[in-house]
């Protein structure tokens, strides 16, 4: 497969799950976990897909994804918003945003490897 994931998290416990079960499907699986230069990152490494959480130090994942669709050459960049706020108006923001895909914590292994699956491979 050779395709790439950032996987912007700042959670170890879920960073290591889904490293494992990416890489274990053969993904390339990147990670940050800062708000602050994630933007930065994304259009250095210009992964297949991110993953991103709303929950971050430094920067909401809302406002990440923002400045990521105003990026050149990012507009369709597939993004999967994690959070543990499943409420109405976060999925709601998410999609204002321009998130590809929206799945609240806890998720299982499936469900995320299935989400990355269909961004980008279709």
């Amino acid at each position: 497969m050779g395709k790439s994931v950032l996987l912007i998290e700042d959670e170890p416990n879920i960073i290591e799950a889904i490293s494992f079960i990416l890489s274990r499907d053969g993904w390339s699986v990147a990670t940050h976990s800062n708000g602050h230069d994630a933007v930065g990152v994304v259009v250095e490494s210009r992964p297949d897909i991110v993953i991103l959480d709303v929950m971050l130090p430094g920067k909401t994942g809302y406002e990440i994804l923002r400045e990521l669709r105003e990026a050149e050459g990012l507009a369709d960049l597939p993004v999967l918003m994690l959070t543990a706020k499943g409420q109405v108006k976060d999925r709601e923001m998410a999609e204002r945003a321009g998130a590809s895909r929206f799945m609240t914590k806890p998720f299982s292994n499936a469900e995320v490897l299935e989400a990355v699956r269909d961004l980008v491979i279709g």
